[in-house]
């Protein structure tokens, strides 16, 4: 018999390193708990894994299995699982960040003094990261090598046969939040994949920075697949190989938009081939600088930024759809890092925590790797992005759409003066809108404070 470890890796399909277990004996199937592991006890990420588990319980279930559930150390978990049921071999993914790999190679030591087999496989991404460099500055260059790397077909779920015929009653991990969660499982992962090639995919280049769109139609504007891929109840395989599919049909304007979203796939390979490069990536900055960045950190203005009431409107939406949402549109989400990180001094790794805590999608790779690439601590050729936010506003939100779905005291305000309004003067702002915040910083000084902060950091003053 062997074992196979669940990880960040829900589900029975499109699972290789379940997949391989099962290939030619049965598969005990388990999962172990540790706190030390993955997203906050409190967020909303580690409510929307408890329930996924659980989906994840009944479909092995429903075949006539069961998802051993523990808690504890794995290294002592596993070794004594396998001598309980008589197995003989341990199988699991493989996970990149600091804590999952030292994690991982704990178990693999505990297996080798038990003389347990050991077989490691990669399912996050299409191509695993040895495959290619580690030298990911330019995505160009990144792109040249992954792609000429041939990409797996989605792996079988295991046949019911092949699974360990046991039960068991450990209770899961609380799976409420503070909003509602979405459906979780793998079945809800491929019917909204299946509905966004049905009636988004198409389209996805010219609606995915459509921030109206995003509010008259949020199932089709983008894939919204991203909780599913955090969680790992949907494979990756799988969503490149529907998104492939859909490319070989398409033609004219439907294929540069297939294209399109076929190329954001190669932006979260490159965030995990990233962290499998700098398991910290989530607490050490990628670039190097002359000296350190000489960071504000100002509480106020953190806590004011996480209210959504910095008097910023494209900042406060989208802070404000994170909280009630747990999810953020992409373009308001790097308008979000930008701002903190650039307009308020502020450290992206306070950011990144706050992400893990709220979001539902949180994924450590892609976390990490947006919040570092905002701060211009990371992988952009730019030395020193900065997002104005009342441009990124006036181009992608000029009716006001998306800022008066999550900003209800600007609602009937004339759309030029919401896009404006950290330009206007103050007896304008309160006449407008009394209810609203007032820019909290000044956009202009702001601007050029970060320019010369970072400048100095980078040596160029």
């Amino acid at each position: 018999m062997r074992l196979f470890w669940h990880r960040r890796d829900r589900r029975l399909h499109d699972n290789r390193g379940l997949a391989a277990a099962a290939s030619g004996d049965t598969v005990l199937p388990v999962v172990v708990r540790d706190p030390a592991v993955g997203p906050p006890a409190d967020s909303r990420a580690h409510a929307y894994g408890a329930a996924t588990d659980a989906v994840l319980r009944d479909a092995y279930r429903e075949r006539g299995s069961d998802l051993l559930v523990r808690s504890g150390d794995p290294a002592t978990v596993i070794p004594a699982l396998a001598d309980e049921y008589g197995v003989d071999a341990v199988y699991w993914n493989s996970a990149y960040g600091r804590e999952r790999r030292a994690r991982a190679e704990r178990v693999a030591d505990a297996c080798a003094v038990a003389d347990l087999d050991v077989s490691v496989h990669t399912d996050s991404v299409l191509v695993a990261p040895d495959a290619v460099g580690d030298d990911h500055r330019s995505h160009r260059a990144f792109l040249d090598e992954w792609e000429s790397v041939e990409k797996p077909d989605p792996a079988p779920a295991p046949d019911a046969d092949a699974l360990a015929a046991v039960a068991d009653d450990a209770p899961l991990p609380d799976a409420t939040a503070d909003i509602d969660l979405p459906e979780a499982g793998h079945d809800a992962a491929t019917s909204r994949l299946d509905a966004f090639v049905d009636s988004g995919i198409e389209t996805y280049a010219d609606t995915r920075d459509d921030l109206s769109a995003a509010v008259e139609r949020p199932t089709n504007a983008v894939s919204r697949l991203s909780p599913y891929l955090a969680v790992g109840a949907l494979g990756i395989r799988e969503v490149w190989a529907a998104a492939s599919d859909a490319l070989e049909a398409a033609d004219g304007d439907a294929e540069r938009n297939v294209e399109k979203y076929c190329n954001e796939l190669t932006w979260r390979e490159r965030h995990y081939h990233l962290l499998a490069a700098n398991p910290d990536l989530r607490v050490e900055t990628y670039r190097s600088f002359d000296a350190p960045i000489a960071w504000r950190n100002d509480a106020d203005d953190f806590a004011a930024w996480k209210a959504g009431e910095t008097g910023y409107p494209l900042v406060d939406a989208g802070m404000r759809q994170l909280e009630r949402e747990g999810y953020v549109h992409n373009r308001p989400r790097q308008v979000v890092a930008s701002f903190l990180t650039k307009h308020l001094l502020h450290d992206w790794r306070d950011g990144e925590r706050h992400f893990a805590r709220r979001l539902l999608d949180y994924d450590p790779a892609s976390n990490a790797a947006m919040w570092q690439w905002c701060a211009s601590t990371g992988t952009d050729t730019v030395d020193v992005r900065i997002f104005d936010p009342v441009a990124q506003m006036d181009t992608y939100d000029d009716g006001a759409d998306f800022v008066t779905e999550y900003v209800p005291e600007l609602r009937g305000v004339p759309p030029e003066a919401v896009v404006e309004w950290p330009t206007l003067e103050p007896a304008e702002r309160r006449e407008l809108a009394p209810e609203y915040a007032a820019p909290i910083v000044e956009r202009d000084a702001a601007y050029e404070r970060a320019q010369r902060v970072f400048e100095t950091a980078l040596g160029k003053r």
